[in-house]
């Protein structure tokens, strides 16, 4: 399967971090040519030194339509094309209804949701000159299927990815594009490494495989939706969490 991105041209959104930077890395490693794009384009030429495989970083604001084209026409001159989108830039700045300001709300849209949009409609006319076309949105089971409190922006900019990829994946068919979503659960990040081994502990304990994921586990999963081998696999998604959706109670772990 990884044979199959050699040499592609991957751009991955929100990837000086956590969840992208483990995308970035399982692409390069797997000889695929990386962009990695971030608001800060220090941090992501940062993010691809460590990297290493050739990974570039750029400069971009999902949030501008206008900044994602720019981004694209770079990432595509200097690769020789797109191949392969992972629209996985997002924000969760954590706020409860009842206190929830507009503005808060909308920056969480804007980013999460709008900015799924431009980086797609953005990345659309180099897509369509590929022969394995690919776009790989990173969802959330929050959302979806499960709720947390104080995320009902980030719960419906999520639920919203995969309303939008159902769509997007009709409309792009005609072009060879598929179009899926990963699904993650707890992972580890950086800001999830800082809340201490108690917390991460604690919600280890609600996964049946006793465990948090890591960012590679998430990488891996949008490998495989851009290989050539899932080029028939298009609108679906992988939820990878390690089962914690799976049990009705703490109890029902227990029992096991």
């Amino acid at each position: 399967m990884t044979q199959s991105l050699q040499g592609r041209s991957v751009v991955v959104t929100g990837g000086s971090k956590g969840i992208g930077k483990g995308i970035a890395r399982v692409f390069a490693q797997a000889g695929a040519k990386v962009a990695i794009v971030a608001r800060h384009g220090e941090q992501a030429e940062a993010a691809a030194r460590e990297i290493g495989h050739g990974a570039f970083g750029l400069a971009g604001d999902v949030t501008s339509l206008q900044s994602m084209e720019a981004v694209m026409k770079e990432a595509a001159a200097r690769s020789g094309g797109i191949d392969v989108l992972c629209a996985n830039a997002g924000i969760f700045p954590p706020a409860k209804l009842e206190d929830m300001s507009s503005e808060e709300w909308d920056l969480v849209v804007d980013t999460n949701l709008k900015g799924t949009f431009h980086s797609v409609k953005a990345a659309v006319p180099y897509l369509k000159t590929s022969d394995q076309g690919r776009i790989v949105l990173t969802s959330s089971i929050t959302g979806p299927v499960t709720g947390y409190p104080g995320w009902t922006h980030y719960g419906a900019t999520k639920a919203g990815q995969l309303g939008f990829m159902r769509t997007a994946c009709i409309e792009l068919a005609k072009y060879g594009i598929t179009v899926n979503a990963v699904m993650p659960g707890n992972i580890i990040t950086e800001g999830l490494a800082g809340m201490g081994e108690e917390y991460q502990r604690s919600m280890a304990a609600s996964i049946p495989l006793k465990k948090l994921g890591t960012v590679e586990d998430i990488g891996h999963a949008a490998l495989y939706f851009a290989s050539k081998e899932a080029g028939y696999v298009t609108g679906q998604t992988i939820i990878v969490d390690g089962g914690q959706i799976l049990p009705e109670s703490l109890e029902a772990l227990a029992s096991a």
